[in-house]
């Protein structure tokens, strides 16, 4: 598809629709939306965002984070996730497969088998997703937006 110029136009058919999720505040209350539906029992999350940072930092798209925190006698978790910020511009579909992904952390750490079947369960078609998505970044390498994204 690469080579004969395809891919762009394969990717653009079948993921269309954007998303308005453009603030860390819209973000937040998107992935709460999520944790409600699927990982009621899960620990609260303390904050979602997106960030610019992340993909040239750390070679990752998403990434969810624990820190604790002594507070007198009391030990205090932060749950955070962060998003990179080149999913604003991304479709809607890609967006939640990455939340997906890092809210799955919440219960499994690893990735291992429990984790994608928990990932699987909260949108069925993750692994379709998860490989477009590897797509997606590849078109966008050969386009010239990742130095930007």
């Amino acid at each position: 598809m690469i080579d004969a110029g395809r891919l762009a136009g394969y990717l653009a058919e079948r993921y269309s629709e954007p998303h308005q999720i453009s603030s860390d505040r819209a973000l937040f209350d998107y992935t709460q939306a999520l944790k409600q539906r699927h990982l009621r029992n899960a620990p609260p999350l303390d904050k979602v965002c997106y960030d610019a940072k992340l993909r040239i930092i750390q070679h990752a798209l998403g990434t969810h984070t624990r820190a604790t925190q002594v507070q007198g006698s009391r030990l205090k978790a932060r749950r955070e996730i962060r998003v990179a910020t080149l999913f604003r511009d991304a479709p809607a579909e890609f967006l939640k497969m990455i939340v997906v992904h890092e809210l799955a952390h919440l219960k499994e750490l690893d990735h291992n088998k429990a984790f994608y079947a928990l990932c699987k369960h909260m949108e069925p078609a993750y692994g379709q997703l998860e490989f477009d998505l590897r797509l997606y970044l590849t078109q966008l390498d050969l386009d010239g937006k990742e130095a930007k994204a």
